[in-house]
């Protein structure tokens, strides 16, 4: 294995896996809350980082009511638009070129008049980073529209008829429909019908699964909503027929390292399996999942994919490769990374 070592920053990457709340620096978060006279956990302040796991319902709950502090400081327009220009430009400071942000409208919509125009503000919002993306250094931006396991499938099936209703729009539209929050609640295949809709608009299906639970949930998963990406999916790894019908099917795996050793599914950064999905063959595009509870982004997982799980440049810049090939950027933005890619493993280390 080459000892070559080039700068990780450097290394063109796509993110496609970020929530829209957890993608919030802690200062912003700080300052929405004294902004709108709200008290922030200890966590969120002179405690920070928080220490999590979810490895049992009480530490999901302890995450979730994190989160949910955050995301209740998400009170407008302005805080919306705010979001989506500083994940843009904390993720185009660690070179990436192209991030897919994760939206749930139904927790903003009280603020704005409805899931409607919060998806229009999210979507105008990316459409002006975009537009400024080469002059301000920023990742270019799509946007996935997100269902709640925790809430009724019927809501999953209105959120799946808007995302359609901004599909077909190029990268100026929704891109894609996800499915996320704790996979031990609700009924993976009640979900379905919702993913059908989105299916029919042509939209990247992108649900969560194999996190929390293990190999069955993915099969359940890969057998009633049909992904063409699973955020996280590392359990896979626990079964090599399913990890190589994942392979052979062509589904992507979102993987993020660091939430899964903050949440407690893997004990220590080396348990996480990257090396093993990898052998297999599978695609794997490394995701940062929400930065603001876990203190990691996504250069921190390229990082520890060198560092930890011992991949070399030629290895990481396949990873990166995999991070475009799953994705849904526009294709002059696949092609200029491609190219950037193979400058950067020729570059000296």
């Amino acid at each position: 294995m080459s000892t070559a070592a080039r700068d990780l920053r450097a290394l063109p990457k796509a993110h496609l896996h970020l929530h829209f709340t957890g993608s919030m620096r802690v200062e912003t978060v700080r300052d929405m809350a004294a902004g709108h006279g709200m008290r922030l956990p200890d966590s969120l302040r002179s405690g920070y980082p928080p220490r999590l796991s979810a490895a049992d319902e009480r530490g999901w709950f302890r995450f979730q009511r994190l989160y949910d502090a955050a995301r209740h400081c998400v009170r407008g327009e302005a805080d919306m638009r705010r979001i989506v220009r500083e994940a843009a430009l904390d993720d185009g400071a660690e070179g990436s070129r192209w991030l897919e942000i994760q939206v749930d409208p139904t927790s903003y919509a009280p603020f704005v008049g409805g899931i409607t125009p919060a998806m229009e503000i999210v979507l105008d919002e990316a459409r002006s980073v975009n537009s400024t993306a080469d002059e301000t250094g920023s990742a270019r931006v799509g946007v996935l529209m997100a269902a709640s396991r925790i809430r009724h499938p019927l809501e999953a099936r209105t959120l799946a008829r808007l995302a359609a209703r901004y599909a077909g729009r190029g990268a100026d539209g929704v891109l894609g429909f996800g499915l996320s929050n704790d996979e031990r609640r609700g009924a993976t295949p009640d979900f379905a019908p919702a993913f059908r809709i989105a299916d029919r608009a042509g939209l990247a299906l992108v649900p969560h699964a194999g996190e929390l639970l293990g190999p069955d949930a993915v099969t359940e998963t890969l057998e009633t909503l049909h992904p063409d990406r699973l955020g996280h999916g590392v359990r896979a790894a626990e079964d090599p027929r399913l990890l190589e019908r994942i392979v052979t099917d062509g589904v992507a795996l979102e993987v993020c390292p660091g939430s899964n050793v903050s949440l407690g599914v893997y004990r220590e950064a080396p348990d996480v399996p990257l090396g093993s999905l990898l052998d297999a063959g599978a695609t794997i595009a490394l995701g940062a999942d929400d930065p603001l509870l876990f203190d990691s982004r996504l250069l921190d997982q390229y990082e520890s994919a060198r560092t930890v799980h011992g991949l070399d440049d030629t290895q990481l810049a396949e990873l990166a490769r995999g991070s475009f090939r799953a994705s849904r950027a526009p294709r002059e933005v696949v092609e200029r990374a491609m190219t950037d890619i193979d400058d950067w493993l020729a570059s000296p280390a």
